[in-house]
């Protein structure tokens, strides 16, 4: 195995699931946001090919021909500003979409996002990695070049077992390619008090999995839906909406689970 570069001793976090539509850019977007609006310099850098953090924050296509394709493939990539103070994004093109056949050749290709991290100039106090809804190449290079792997969970029947597969992954990542990854939290989404089996899957993946579980749970929450089609953050669209309130607790929880060992890995 290489030698760990300096990257692993910042504040890198993978935003994973291999299932799509489990609130995971929305995750990445507003626990960013909340994070810069204290003052803390954040960077996002969208790994998804769909590109979604990258229009959820306002980056237009033709702001994208240097985002994440060119900083895997090697070129110094200066982070775009957001609306947000405090916020920057590396954001994704349509030609990231060729990158996991095109990388799939390259020595060590599993170490080319850890690479690409340490070129980066500019001081974050965090990096977020949105990783795209799969366990491939992309997804693998943001797991070796992360510290922390953050996971939302849609409060659905198969949850746990979508879990399981991402935890073989790291569990793997960490033996092979990366042995500090650890797991940061598992954050519960789109949860309906209204509805009895959202209740049920809440209270059984905090029966499976304990401490790892953040005690802050995201809503299903319509302004939360509306705030990418505007190019905002919903901390940005509508600070006083559920959804808004709740990452906001979140970020409360982050940090101060960031002065604590991480939770180990969820059992396989």
């Amino acid at each position: 195995m290489a030698d760990l570069p300096q990257t692993l001793q910042r504040t890198v976090i993978a935003v994973a699931n291999q299932k799509g539509g489990v609130g995971k850019t929305t995750t990445a977007i507003n626990l960013a946001t909340a994070l810069a609006a204290i003052g803390r310099r954040v960077l996002i850098i969208d790994m998804d090919p769909q590109g979604n953090a990258s229009t959820g924050l306002a980056i237009p296509q033709s702001k994208r021909d240097q985002g994440t394709y060119q900083w895997l493939a090697g070129q110094d990539i200066t982070p775009l500003n957001t609306d947000v103070p405090n916020l920057s994004i590396i954001p994704a093109g349509q030609d990231l979409l060729g990158a996991e056949i095109e990388l799939s050749d390259v020595d060590q290709r599993e170490y080319i996002a850890r690479t690409a991290l340490d070129r980066l100039k500019d001081p974050f106090d965090f990096i977020f990695l949105d990783c795209p809804p799969a366990l491939g190449l992309l997804t693998l290079n943001a797991l070796a070049a992360a510290n922390q792997v953050l996971v939302p969970l849609q409060c659905e029947f198969f949850a746990l077992e979508g879990l399981s597969q991402l935890s073989k992954t790291v569990d793997r990542v960490r033996r092979r390619i990366n042995p500090t990854l650890q797991m940061k939290g598992i954050v519960l989404t789109m949860l309906d008090r209204r509805n009895n089996l959202s209740q049920m899957v809440e209270s059984d993946v905090r029966q499976h999995l304990g401490d790892q579980v953040f005690t802050t749970v995201i809503p299903r929450n319509i302004r939360l839906a509306e705030a990418p089609s505007h190019g905002k953050p919903s901390l940005i669209y509508d600070i006083d909406c559920p959804g808004s309130q709740a990452y906001i607790a979140l970020a409360r929880e982050f940090l101060t689970r960031a002065a604590a060992p991480p939770a180990s890995p969820a059992a396989a």
